[in-house]
């Protein structure tokens, strides 16, 4: 496994502790997940995708990404105490609608083989196709 991947896994871990037990404000609630993180190449910056159950609406979710980022340096303060690193990767938030988009992703997947299901059910199988040796042999 490569260095920032396991930077990552690390970072994710480590924040997810933060949030549970030494995150104190009462606008980012107890139901944030972190989702995914993302570290650059050269470690300076992590990426990390949270969710949460509280933000139902664009404005809160807006507002739970602000205070995270301004969070940010408390983040990287209690990192850098829980490693032995060289440096931190500052951390940067960002909201992740996948969590939210998949069982719309999901229904429409469904939909669209529905679809396809008919359509085969509806073409009857000894209609001539295009390749058929009768098509050829004319020409």
């Amino acid at each position: 496994m490569s260095r920032d991947l396991r930077v990552a896994d690390f970072v994710r871990d480590e924040v997810s502790r933060i949030l549970q037990r030494d995150m104190r404000d009462p606008r980012v609630g107890s139901f944030v997940s972190v989702n995914d993180v993302r570290v650059s190449k050269d470690l300076s910056y992590a990426e990390i995708y949270v969710s949460s159950l509280q933000a139902n609406d664009t404005k809160a979710q807006q507002e739970l990404i602000e205070v995270l980022n301004r969070a940010a340096g408390f983040f990287r303060t209690e990192l850098a105490k829980r490693h032995t690193m060289r440096t931190t990767p500052k951390p940067r938030f960002h909201y992740d609608e996948l969590v939210e988009r998949g069982p719309q992703l999901e229904k429409l997947i469904g939909q669209a083989v529905s679809q396809d299901q008919a359509r085969a059910e509806q073409t009857p199988d000894d209609a001539p196709s295009l390749f058929s040796s009768s098509a050829t042999k004319e020409n």
